[in-house]
């Protein structure tokens, strides 16, 4: 009998374990170097979510990522040439390592807004 409840113990113990996620963690960090430390997330928190939010004018540009456990998972972004913003979800130990690298400033459509009011006021239309 002793031995049938250790064994159920062990079961248990090891269900429990298996459940348990890892996610990196930070709040409105400029960099993901900034967001190296990590926690477990609580049972009913199934995803490790990403948070990214950048934006650039000019010579000065910026950035935000945070991360986190969730619940559920909210992914989706936008990127509208001089700001972007996106969230990602992942399931699987410490996944949520980059800060969301497929959204980004897109310096070329800057680039070109800016030729293109330049042009438009010089040319006094």
């Amino acid at each position: 009998m002793k031995a049938f409840l250790l064994t159920l113990l062990v079961a248990v113990l090891c269900v429990e374990q298996a459940h348990s996620l890892v996610c990196f963690t930070c709040k409105d960090a400029s960099s993901n170097w900034d967001c190296l430390a990590s926690t477990t997330c609580q049972s009913d928190e199934n995803y490790c979510v990403t948070t990214y939010f950048g934006a650039g004018i000019g010579g000065r540009s910026g950035q935000s990522i945070s991360k986190g456990c969730a619940s559920v998972c909210p992914s989706g972004g936008i990127n509208i040439g001089i700001a972007a913003a996106s969230v990602s979800c992942c399931s699987s130990f410490l996944c949520n390592t980059s800060g969301a690298t497929s959204v980004k400033v897109s310096y070329s459509v800057l680039a070109m807004a800016i030729l293109a009011s330049f042009i438009y006021f010089r040319a006094g239309l």
